[in-house]
């Protein structure tokens, strides 16, 4: 199990290290504002939906030039890919939307 968990991660470094250094930047920028967007309103419970719309901003960011490379690379598995990135994309929607009305914030 975790020679299995040591391969997933090698593959993770591999993955990330193929991406270009200027895409790294602009995704650690973009995390690096999230926190501070999350503390600028402490008692403010819409910054959690704010985040959650930011996150899924940078997943569909980060799934479009994904499957753009896949696309110019001719790999099999686009169709799989953009749907796995539009389910991402959609669930954090709901989840933005779902969440606070289950704990009764927004009620």
């Amino acid at each position: 199990m975790f020679q299995k968990f040591k391969r997933m991660c090698r593959k993770a470094k591999k993955t990330i290290m193929q991406v270009s250094t200027k895409v790294r930047m602009l995704i650690i920028a973009l995390l690096g504002g999230i926190p501070a967007m999350a503390q600028s309103t402490a008692g403010d419970y819409s910054a959690g939906t704010k985040l959650c719309y930011a996150i899924a901003g940078v997943v569909a960011i980060i799934g479009a030039i994904s499957v753009y490379i896949a696309m110019n690379n001719e790999e099999q598995d686009v169709k799989k890919k953009i749907m796995m990135v539009v389910g991402a994309c959609l669930f954090l929607i709901a989840a933005a939307q779902a969440l606070p009305l289950f704990f009764g914030i927004n009620a």
